[in-house]
């Protein structure tokens, strides 16, 4: 379950992210209330996760699946650029989210 957990925690991660675009500067009622809820709900996972995984494997996968969802939801959502250095950078963040759970204790 702790990979699930993590999952669950990245995945509320990019969540959150995604709604401070929405929140105007926290002005907006609703967005605001979500992206507190997303939040709340990727600290409470992680917080499940560090109970079997060690802290720095779990913080960094955690915010490397927030950092690669942000960024491709960035291109995807506000076309952000493109570049093949900032995907080549990203392809590394990915690599090393499955470096850490390849050597991570089972």
């Amino acid at each position: 379950m702790k990979w699930v957990y993590l999952m669950i925690a990245g995945v509320c991660e990019v969540g959150w992210a995604l709604g401070l675009k929405y929140t105007d500067g926290f002005t907006k009622l609703m967005p605001s209330i979500l992206t507190i809820a997303g939040m709340i709900a990727s600290f409470y996972f992680l917080s499940l996760t560090l109970k079997e995984l060690p802290l720095g494997t779990a913080y960094a996968i955690w915010t490397g699946i927030g950092t690669v969802g942000t960024v491709f939801l960035g291109i995807l959502l506000f076309k952000e650029p493109i570049d093949i250095v900032r995907l080549i950078c990203i392809g590394f963040i990915v690599v090393g989210i499955i470096g850490l759970k390849i050597v991570s204790p089972h």
